[in-house]
């Protein structure tokens, strides 16, 4: 961890972060990645050194959507302006950022695991040296009755959420693959196994 925090300090601009790991959770609309970073976060609720990234986003919370923090899209801005986002990364009009405490957390050694659009991965890998993509998805069917129960899009725009859903040449290779058409049980303990790998690779790599 020495070396690393070095490393970091001779060379900020470039040098990646290394003491713990950041998991970027990827995946079409309505193939339930929220629900599913919500069972794993549960279920690893009463053991330390995993933290679950609360975004910003300019939308309003609601029941049906993830439980996030809300600015305006004047305020996220100038969020943005002060530095208040490690990452931040716009998609379907509205923005996202991640909080700059997330880099706080790297450095301590955490498994961080956050919902990302998949445009900002090149960014994410090169920042964080243990970074792993895992991409959560369902059948085609499955998709579209799930943004259909939704009811916060119309009919085009569900045509054209699950024609952004195939496969699409900019999907990291090395991703871990999770079927969520299932229960959501069977994809969370899929989850919550690689979740747990990666606090285990990274404290034997706090131990070189």
């Amino acid at each position: 961890m020495a070396a690393a925090m070095i490393e970091r300090a001779l060379n900020p601009a470039t040098a990646p972060l290394r003491n713990g790991a950041f998991i970027a959770v990827v995946g079409p609309s309505g193939a339930g990645k929220d629900t599913i970073i919500d069972f794993a976060r549960t279920a690893l609720a009463d053991q330390p050194g995993y933290h679950f990234v609360r975004r910003v986003v300019t939308r309003p919370s609601s029941a049906d959507a993830e439980d996030h923090d809300t600015l305006s899209e004047e305020q996220f801005l100038a969020a943005k302006r002060a530095g208040a986002f490690c990452h931040f990364w716009k998609a379907h009009g509205l923005h996202y950022g991640l909080p700059k405490s997330v880099d706080d957390e790297i450095e301590r050694g955490a498994v961080t695991i956050a919902n990302v659009s998949r445009g900002i991965l090149p960014a994410l890998r090169e920042s964080y040296a243990n970074f792993l993509v895992v991409h959560i998805t369902a059948s085609h069917e499955v998709l579209a009755e799930r943004l259909a129960s939704r009811g916060r899009e119309d009919a085009e725009e569900i045509r054209r959420r699950l024609m952004r859903a195939a496969p699409n040449p900019c999907d990291p290779a090395d991703a871990v693959m999770i079927d969520n058409s299932g229960s959501v049980s069977d994809a969370g303990n899929e989850l919550v196994a690689v979740l747990k790998k990666s606090a285990a690779f990274v404290a034997v790599s706090e131990q070189i």
